[in-house]
């Protein structure tokens, strides 16, 4: 379902107050995002680098996972705020995140001169990594004697 223009403007709003917080001395890149879950609670996370690149965290994983420490497993939409040309789109990793929790999750990207573009996360993700068969456990395939 796609959020009405109040939600999403308001989890921009968020989102561009948290990116304040971001600490990305080495990309000089800082990014917001904020989350509004099932419940109406929003929650924001801002990205936050290392020196080792790969140990740096996203703005969007950042804001999923306070979201889910705070007991929220329901993410209905995610607004991402940049300061950038045009609306930044996210990495592959928070891509497969977003496929994880929510294939049908609304992911607001936005700038700061106020340009949002609005997409579902099987819509950036449309070949997403996921189980083999829909029914399938998560226990090791039995081997089948023929």
């Amino acid at each position: 379902m796609k959020p009405s223009k109040q939600t999403v403007n308001k989890l921009i709003e968020e989102a561009t107050k948290v990116r304040e917080h971001a600490y990305a001395p080495y990309s000089k890149f800082a990014v917001g995002a904020a989350v509004l879950c099932e419940n109406g609670h929003i929650f924001g996370g801002c990205n936050v680098e290392n020196v080792a690149l790969g140990l740096s965290i996203c703005a969007e994983r950042s804001a999923i996972v306070k979201a889910f420490s705070e007991g929220c497993r329901d993410i209905e939409v995610i607004a991402i705020v940049a300061d950038s040309p045009s609306p930044s789109s996210p990495c592959g990793i928070c891509r497969q995140v977003f496929y994880e929790f929510n294939p049908n999750m609304i992911v607001v990207l936005a700038n700061l001169q106020g340009d949002a573009i609005i997409k579902s996360a099987s819509d950036l993700l449309p070949y997403a990594f996921k189980r083999h068969r829909e029914n399938d456990s998560l226990e090791p395939d039995k081997v089948k004697k023929s």
